[in-house]
């Protein structure tokens, strides 16, 4: 992104804030201008991420004097980072006043056409931050991180008012068509997964700043793309991935951006010479994608006499080397399994040292997913039903089943709840909407609870 793209974000920001201050929004007495109270602020956060690589040196002078007009020295920011307490935790734990204020102006809808501002302004902290770290000569991981903890305090401030919320689904042909922004505020809107988000913004940022160094000519270091997805089903792995598929098709990093999901089955052959072959067209169908093998320990689970799965684990290896350039392969598996599947061949192990691990969620989270599955079809839940199904999961989880699955765990409760409500609802005589929609206790079958 070029330093004139960057400064047009900025005083799009800096032209909300004065919208919002004309607004009376503010009511807090401020020393100067919100607009400029908000330039300081980006002033600020800059400084912050010079503590990643302990300097501030002339080509990061000019970019802060390019992009916000503060004209700065090394001296200076020292004596903000001491001031502001930049190097204290509580940075990027507390959001700014400057946020709450955009907040405040969307979630409250104190202005007329209340709108994306937060998210305009939370995007040009994001895209500020990673032409600043990319101006420099070396662009060190302490930096990355601390531009992924700030932005992402931000966009969970956000998404707390409920301004992160995505605009809908993007169907698998549309997956194009998705910015970078877009496919992000979908990914940090996802119900849960907190470290994964954080991880994956790691990846995104880290991917944009090489973008930014490539196009100044600058040197780029060795990053490998291919990614180990571990934990139970149903957390949400296809869903990042897919999303993922999108914003390395945005940056440049993929031709296409699709996503191909495949499982053993897909791969291997029972034939000797045909699992080659069928990795080759399953490779080369993903080719300017994502390749996403679920369950891949399944390839070197049976090492007998008869089996080919290794055959497709080296011939997947040679075909990832030879199209690294417009290949990213995901595998994603139960966590100890995948841990035996990396030990089982040298090769994996070094192409695929980047692990993400999905938590399962929580029973609060299950609900929740739940009741946004049952939005999008028009249902709702009474009161009672949410505590009822609250203890569903809570019992489900308590006994963790080798077989649970998470979120399509939900979805299944959710669809019996639905198909039980409907067999009830044609008892009744001249059903209203509310009723129509409202899912109770008793379409919570009792049966189905845990014992």
């Amino acid at each position: 992104m070029d330093i004139s793209k960057i400064k047009e974000q900025v005083d799009g920001c800096l032209r909300a804030a004065e919208e919002i201050e004309k607004a009376g929004v503010i009511k807090d007495k401020l020393n100067t201008s919100f607009r400029e109270h908000v330039r300081y602020e980006m002033f600020k956060f800059l400084s912050y991420l010079s503590t990643g690589d302990g300097q501030f040196a002339e080509k990061e002078e000019k970019f802060v004097s390019e992009t916000i007009g503060f004209t700065a020295r090394a001296g200076m920011v020292r004596a903000i980072i001491g001031s502001e307490h930049l190097e204290s935790p509580e940075y990027t734990q507390k959001p700014s006043f400057a946020l709450k204020c955009f907040v405040l102006a969307d979630a409250g809808r104190k202005m007329k056409d209340a709108g994306r501002r937060t998210i305009a302004f939370i995007n040009t902290f994001r895209s500020l931050g990673q032409a600043y770290i990319a101006c420099n000569d070396v662009t060190t991981e302490t930096e990355i991180s601390l531009l992924t903890a700030y932005v992402g305090m931000m966009e969970k401030y956000a998404g707390e008012y409920g301004l992160m919320a995505p605009k809908g689904s993007v169907r698998e042909s549309d997956i194009e068509k998705k910015s970078v922004d877009e496919a992000l505020e979908e990914l940090n809107s996802l119900i849960g997964l907190e470290e994964v988000k954080n991880d994956v913004n790691s990846i995104i940022n880290l991917m944009q700043v090489q973008k930014l160094r490539e196009e100044k000519g600058m040197k780029l270091p060795s990053v490998s793309k291919h990614l180990v997805f571990s934990g139970n089903p149903g957390t949400g792995k296809t869903t990042v991935a897919r999303l993922l598929a999108s914003v390395y098709y945005s940056l440049g990093v993929l031709s296409k951006g699709h996503l191909v999901e495949v499982d053993r089955s897909g791969l291997v052959s029972g034939y000797i010479g045909q699992t080659a072959a069928r990795v080759t067209e399953v490779v080369q169908s993903a080719m300017g994608g994502i390749l996403f093998i679920d369950e891949a320990y399944t390839l070197t689970a049976g090492k007998g006499e008869g089996d080919f799965g290794q055959e497709a684990v080296d011939t997947l290896l040679k075909a990832m080397e030879d199209n690294r350039d417009n290949l990213v392969v995901i595998v994603a598996g139960y966590t100890d399994l995948m841990e035996q599947f990396l030990n089982s061949n040298p090769g994996l192990r070094s192409r695929f040292n980047k692990f993400i691990y999905f938590q399962d969620y929580t029973p609060w989270q299950l609900l929740d997913i739940m009741k946004s599955m049952a939005y999008k079809q028009d249902y709702i839940f009474s009161e009672p039903a949410k505590k009822k199904a609250l203890e569903y999961f809570e019992a489900r989880l308590a006994e963790a089943p080798e077989n649970f699955a998470n979120a399509r765990e939900a979805r299944n409760y959710l669809e019996r709840a639905m198909a039980r409500q409907a067999g009830r609802i044609l008892k009744i005589k001249d059903a209203d909407r509310d009723t129509l929609m409202t899912i109770e206790p008793e379409d919570l079958d009792a049966s189905e609870e845990i014992s």
